[in-house]
């Protein structure tokens, strides 16, 4: 997965649009409705969840490595990678999440990880799990 926090994923920038992604990648795999009402297009390696507006939200991928830049970090390395060099880390709902990166993920799940668009950070930070 190449990164640019709250700028692109693999070259997808956070302004495409759902037609955008479609021109770039072809029809998904499958198209369905998440408990948040987002619409995830997904791609089986790839997963970009939209607003019914039609504002890319995040951006899941399967990656084995995280390149931020000239840094390459394996996915068994990037809770630690991230909790070294983010302060601002913090834990909600069993993520990890780094506001400083842009990134959410589970650590003891195997290689998944989510950009989000700048504006969803404000949203993972009220979450509250009951």
């Amino acid at each position: 997965m190449h990164l640019q926090p709250y700028q692109s994923v693999n070259g997808t920038p956070f302004t495409a649009t759902r037609d955008d992604v479609i021109r770039a990648h072809g029809q998904p795999r499958s198209e369905s409705r998440n408990s948040v009402g987002l619409t995830a297009l997904d791609y089986g390696d790839v997963v970009y969840r939209f607003q019914d507006s039609g504002r890319l939200e995040e951006v899941t991928v399967g990656a084995e490595v995280l390149h931020l830049g000239p840094v390459a970090v394996p996915f068994r390395d990037l809770a630690a990678f991230v909790q070294s060099s983010d302060s601002t880390v913090f834990d909600r709902a069993g993520f990890l999440v780094s506001p400083l990166y842009g990134i959410a993920f589970v650590p003891g799940e195997p290689c998944w990880v989510t950009a989000l668009a700048r504006h969803c950070m404000a949203e993972w930070v009220a979450l509250r799990v009951s």
